[in-house]
């Protein structure tokens, strides 16, 4: 049974439901912006008074980091860190604050050609901030140098914004590639960080239920080699190396990553889509560092590589966590409906078609674009439908037994007694 009345308080009682409702929403909202450019630009029309004061290409990938990507991990972290530190979760002023802050940053971008430059930069860089001292704050509660690193991370993405919004305030010269790279580099490693925890560990808490005899294995010494791999790509390319140096780096790390996966016995969940759909969107990362390997060797384009770790690996990867952890913290059984697997699948599709169009099909490249950016499109749609009530309404009340209850909120987090026995595992032949 769940209360059907919509309240303020309610909506703003766990980071999850504001930030995972508006990322889904902006998700869709700002895909079908670029593809209206995308088609005035087709025939040739001119906007007289556009209210975006930078080029449409990187309004469109700022936002795709720093409103949706930002988004989705917000809510992630205003989720997980209660649950990690055993802290009350930051809620009602407070997270309204929070919200606030990150809505008036698309708004001044948005509306950047109307408003003075120091404003924009102001409203935009105030987020980041914001949501590092609440985290900060209850991590420091309760240290544990495994979960501090997402600290290091947050940082270097407010410092990639700010990069940006100097380069478009003519104060710097870096050019905009630099900055996406940072950003997208700092956003695949707290992928990297958090997709190793969490695919291992459901993929462990469901199989060990149904009494598998393979299980995940997570071996320590690869896990800090595929996460140092990574942030070896990122000061390799935030560096500015090209060539030789930085496709080896990446490659290594792509292989690193691979046999990471490996181990994770994916092909075990298929019939599962709210746990294979994590395993996918791992995949698409060492894609994507495959492709990022080729791009710096000149085998294929750059916007390739980034496209695959982008749409793929972080679209995916955000959209299976969010969707899990809307389930399972509004007291919901862990599966999801079948317009919800479409809408994973659709992800990829998108990610395929822009990836392979480009590539084989170079004649067709905007028609490949626009088909990509209409399949991400109505994947957020879809989710947004579905998830709506499930953000909005009170969490069901559960009927089921205590017994029942822990099992369902067991599934939810990986715990630490979870993790150990994942690391203890003996890898089965």
């Amino acid at each position: 049974m769940s209360d059907p009345r919509f309240s303020i308080e309610n909506f703003f009682s766990y980071g999850f439901r504001p930030f995972f409702l508006f990322a889904y929403l902006f998700a869709a909202f700002s895909m079908t912006a670029w593809l209206a450019w995308l088609g005035l630009h087709a025939i040739k029309a001119q906007v007289l008074r556009p209210t975006i004061v930078v080029p449409p290409h990187e309004w469109h990938a700022h936002e795709m980091l720093f409103g949706y990507a930002l988004a989705a991990i917000a809510g992630f972290l205003l989720t997980a860190v209660p649950n990690w530190t055993n802290s009350k979760p930051v809620s009602g002023g407070a997270l309204m604050l929070l919200v606030s802050s990150w809505l008036a940053g698309r708004m001044a971008i948005w509306f950047s050609a109307y408003l003075p430059t120091l404003m924009v930069a102001v409203f935009d860089l105030a987020f980041i901030p914001m949501l590092l001292a609440f985290v900060a704050k209850a991590l420091l509660r309760r240290w544990a140098p495994r979960n501090f690193i997402f600290i290091p991370i947050l940082s270097l993405l407010f410092a990639a914004n700010i990069m940006t919004h100097v380069e478009w305030a003519g104060l710097l010269d870096a050019g905009p590639e630099l900055t996406n790279r940072l950003a997208i580099n700092a956003v695949i490693l707290l992928v990297t960080i958090i997709g190793g925890r969490v695919v291992p560990a459901f993929t462990t808490n469901v199989l060990r239920r149904e009494s598998h005899i393979l299980l995940p294995t997570s071996r320590k010494p690869l896990e800090i080699f595929s996460i140092l791999s990574m942030v070896a790509v990122l000061i390799v390319e935030a560096l500015g190396f090209d060539g030789w140096l930085a496709g080896t780096v990446a490659i290594v790390a792509a292989l690193a990553h691979a046999v990471r996966l490996a181990g994770w016995r994916g092909l075990q969940t298929l019939g599962k889509p709210i746990l294979w759909v994590l395993h996918l969107g791992y995949a698409w990362l060492v894609a994507g560092l495959a492709f990022k390997a080729a791009a710096h060797f000149d085998l294929m384009s750059e916007a390739t590589a980034i496209h695959a770790l982008t749409i793929g690996a972080v679209g995916t990867i955000t959209m299976a966590v969010m969707t899990r952890a809307s389930l399972g913290h509004t007291g919901r059984t862990l599966r999801v409906s079948n317009p919800i697997t479409l809408a994973y699948l659709l992800i990829s599709a998108s990610a395929v078609v822009r990836i392979v169009v480009p590539a084989l099909l170079p004649a067709y490249y905007n028609e490949g674009v626009v088909i990509a950016g209409v399949l991400w499109v109505l994947a957020f749609v879809i989710v947004s439908v579905v998830f709506w009530p499930i953000l909005t309404l009170p969490r069901i009340i559960s009927t089921f037994s205590p017994a029942t209850r822990c099992v369902r909120e067991r599934e939810q987090q990986p715990t630490s007694k979870t993790r150990s026995q994942i690391a203890s595992t003996p890898r089965k032949v």
